[in-house]
C-alpha cells in the first residue's frame, strides 16, 4: 500500500458520484411540473453528490438508443440547481443543465459556460425533460440525453471517468447572463457513468471474509512510503476462491492511503520469512521477491458501494490458498477485505500488469501540455506465456500518478487494433476504480497489448521520471482475466543503450560534454538537460522508434525463457475506428428545437 504524506493536498478523495448533463433549450416549468408522457425508466444506479446528502443522482443507460436517463433528487430546492460536466471538473468551458426561477416562473434549460465561467443558453436543446414532482423526500427532476449530441458545447459521454460539477442556486435568476459558475464555487464529483448493462452476480451463500491489514504502522514523515507486511493464512487452509474484495481504510487516513496490493507468495517456497517494514529497506528478505502474484489491487478513489467490490464472474475467481504479502506505510491499519468461498469455480482468475516498468528511463519533460508514453506486451511474450486457447479479460484497473490525464490499452492482432480493452480520456489518479468490461476481450498467443498514457506537466519545471514516488510517474493497467497463467507482468521500457545515445546527442547539441560515468544516474542525466522544444521532441521520437527491453515475467519474478532485450516495438498498421454516433449518421444535431416550451400547471404543453 502506498501512503501519501498528509501535507500533500490530494483533492476530492471522498467518493461520491453523480451524473448530469447540460444542454440548452428553455423549458418553462410551472409549479415544477412537466407532462409524464414517457414510461418511467428503471434507474439502476444511485449516488450521493454532496457530503451533506442534499443531492442524489440516479441513472440508467440505454445502449440501443445511446441515451442516458438521469433523475436528480434535491431534498430542499431553493431557487434552482446547476449540474454540469467538464474535462477535469473545471467550472469553465462546461456543459450544463439547469433548473432555475426568476421569482415568478421556473425554467429548465441546456447551457454552457465560457472560459471565464459565464453561463450561456445553448441554441440547441439536447436534454429532454421527462418528469418533475415534489414529495416528502424532496424535489425530483427526470430527464435524458444522448451520449453525443454533435453540439460543440456539449460533453461527449464516453466510457471512463466523468467529472461532474454541481451548485445550488440560492436566489432568483432574472437572466442566465448574470450567472457565473466560478463565483458559485461548485462542488466536483467523479463517476463512471457508462457501465455494463448486465447485473453483478449475487454473492454465494457460503461466502466468508478475511481481512489482510497493516499492523498499526506509524507512517513516516517522507513524501511517499511503501510498506511491506507478511500475512500468513491459517494453517492447512484448503483452496478457496475470492469472489469479491474491498478496501479497509483506517478512519482519518482516506486522503493519504494511495493504493494497496495483496500478493501471493510462490507455492514453491518452503518457508516465508516474517517481515513488516519498508519495501525499500535493505533489511527486506530477498525471498519476498518471489511474492509477486497479484491477488487484489485497490487504488484511491475506488468506489466502496458497488464498483470497487470486484464481483468475479461466476465461472472463475482468484484462488486463495497460499501465503500472502501485501504492500502498504500518522498510524495506519489499512488493508483489503477478501470475500471468498470454498465452492470452487471452473477456472482460476488472475491479475496481470500491463504498461511500463517502474523505471526512470521513461521520463516526461517539464511544461508539457500533452506527452505520451507507451508500454508494450509483445506478441513474442504472449506466444511464449499464454495457453493455446488464450485468456479472457473481464475487468481492468488503470493507474498513473498525479500527472496522468488519460490511459488506453488496445489489443493488436496481425498489426491491426482489434479491440479496446479499456480507455479513459478523463482519467484521474483520485478515481482509480476497477472497471468491469462491457464485453470480455479475448487475448490469443501472438497478440500484443499496447498501453498508452497521456500526461500533463505544465505546472512542473523539472523532468518527471518513472518510479514509485507520487511525484514520479507510472503507466499501468491491472487486467483481471481467466484462466490464470504464470504470466504475472508483461511490460516494457526503452532500451538503455539507445537512451544513452539520446543524452549524448542532446548534450552535444546544447554544447556540453556528455558523461555516461557509472556513478551518474539516469535521473541526474535527465536533470542536467536544458528542456526546450527540441529536446522534448527528440525524446518523444526516441520512445516511439527505439527498441525496447521486455519484462515478460513469471509469478516467481523470473523472466520466461527467451531473449527479451532490444526487441522491436510492435507495429500497428491500422487503428481501431470508433463507431459513429446516431447524430453523426443523421448529419444533423440530435435536437433542433431552440424554442422555449411552457408547461402549464395542469401538465399540458
Amino acid at each position: 500500500m502506498r501512503l501519501l504524506n498528509k501535507d500533500l493536498r490530494l483533492q476530492d478523495v471522498t467518493l461520491m458520484y453523480l451524473t448530469v448533463l447540460a444542454t440548452v433549450v428553455v423549458l418553462l416549468v410551472a409549479s415544477y411540473q412537466a407532462p409524464a408522457v414517457h414510461s418511467r425508466p428503471a434507474l439502476a444506479y444511485h449516488i450521493p453528490l454532496d457530503p451533506s446528502g442534499q443531492l442524489e443522482l440516479s441513472w440508467n443507460i440505454s445502449y440501443p438508443t445511446q441515451e442516458v436517463y438521469l433523475e436528480l433528487k434535491v431534498k430542499e430546492l431553493h431557487h434552482g440547481i446547476l449540474l454540469g460536466m467538464s474535462d477535469r471538473g473545471e467550472p469553465t468551458n462546461a456543459d450544463l443543465v439547469l433548473m432555475w426561477d426568476d421569482g415568478h416562473k421556473s425554467y429548465f434549460g441546456d447551457a454552457w459556460s465560457d472560459n471565464e465561467g459565464r453561463v450561456m443558453l445553448d441554441a440547441q436543446q439536447d436534454y429532454q425533460l421527462l418528469e418533475t414532482h415534489q414529495s416528502t423526500e424532496g424535489f425530483f427532476l427526470l430527464f435524458k440525453r444522448p451520449f453525443s449530441t454533435c453540439d460543440p458545447h456539449d460533453y461527449i459521454i464516453e466510457e471512463g471517468t466523468v467529472h461532474i460539477i454541481y451548485a445550488m442556486l440560492e436566489r432568483p435568476i432574472l437572466s442566465l447572463h448574470e450567472l457565473n459558475i466560478s463565483r458559485l464555487q461548485p462542488g466536483v464529483q467523479r463517476v463512471l457513468l457508462l457501465r455494463p448493462d448486465t447485473p453483478s452476480p449475487a454473492l454465494p451463500r457460503d461466502v466468508r471474509t478475511l481481512e489482510v491489514l497493516a499492523p498499526d504502522v506509524i507512517i513516516p514523515t517522507q513524501e511517499t512510503t511503501y510498506w511491506c507486511h507478511i500475512y500468513q493464512l491459517p494453517p492447512n487452509m484448503p483452496k478457496n476462491h475470492i469472489v469479491m474484495y474491498e478496501s479497509v481504510i483506517s478512519p482519518g487516513n482516506e486522503a493519504i492511503v494511495h493504493h494497496i496490493e495483496v500478493f501471493e507468495c510462490s507455492p514453491q517456497m518452503d518457508t516465508v520469512p516474517q517481515y513488516s517494514g519498508s519495501c525499500d529497506s535493505k533489511m527486506k528478505p530477498r525471498k519476498l521477491n518471489y511474492c509477486r502474484h497479484v491477488l487484489a489491487a485497490w487504488a484511491m478513489g475506488a468506489e466502496t458501494d458497488f464498483s470497487s467490490l470486484l464481483p468475479f464472474i461466476p465461472e472463475c475467481t482468484a484462488p486463495l490458498d497460499s501465503f500472502c504479502v501485501f504492500v502498504t506505510g500518522r498510524r495506519d491499519s489499512s488493508g483489503i477485505r477478501l470475500w471468498y468461498t470454498p465452492s470452487l469455480r471452473r477456472f482460476d482468475a488472475g491479475i496481470m500488469e500491463l504498461g511500463l516498468v517502474y523505471t526512470p528511463v521513461m521520463a516526461i519533460p517539464p511544461r508539457q501540455r500533452s506527452f505520451q508514453l507507451t508500454g508494450y506486451c509483445t506478441a513474442k511474450c504472449t506466444q511464449t506465456a499464454l495457453p493455446v486457447g488464450g485468456i479472457y479479460i473481464f475487468a481492468s484497473q488503470l493507474h498513473t500518478h498525479l500527472a496522468g490525464l488519460g490511459v488506453r490499452t488496445v489489443l493488436v492482432r496481425g498489426g491491426r487494433e482489434v479491440d479496446v480493452v479499456q480507455e479513459d480520456k478523463h482519467f484521474s489518479t483520485h478515481y482509480q476504480i476497477i472497471r468491469v468490461l462491457k464485453k470480455m476481450v479475448t487475448v490469443l498467443p501472438g497478440d500484443a497489448l499496447v498501453t498508452k498514457c497521456t500526461y500533463n506537466t505544465e505546472d512542473r519545471n523539472k523532468v518527471t521520471v518513472g518510479g514509485f514516488g507520487i511525484m514520479e510517474e507510472m503507466c499501468v493497467n491491472y487486467v483481471h482475466y481467466y484462466p490464470r497463467t504464470q504470466l504475472e507482468l508483461c511490460k516494457s521500457h526503452v532500451d538503455t543503450d539507445y537512451l544513452q545515445k539520446y543524452f549524448s546527442l542532446i548534450n552535444r547539441f546544447q554544447g556540453r560534454e556528455s558523461c555516461s560515468c557509472p556513478q551518474t544516474t539516469v535521473e541526474e542525466q535527465f536533470s542536467s538537460l536544458s528542456w526546450d522544444g527540441f529536446s522534448g521532441e527528440v525524446l518523444n521520437s526516441l520512445y516511439l522508434t527505439s527498441p525496447i527491453s521486455m519484462h515478460c515475467n513469471q509469478s516467481t519474478a523470473e523472466l520466461f525463457p527467451g531473449e527479451w532485450e532490444k526487441q522491436e516495438i510492435p507495429v500497428v498498421m491500422a487503428e481501431l475506428q470508433r463507431a459513429p454516433y446516431p447524430c453523426e449518421l443523421s448529419r444533423r444535431a440530435s435536437s433542433q428545437n431552440d424554442n422555449p416550451t411552457e408547461v402549464r400547471s395542469d401538465g399540458s404543453v
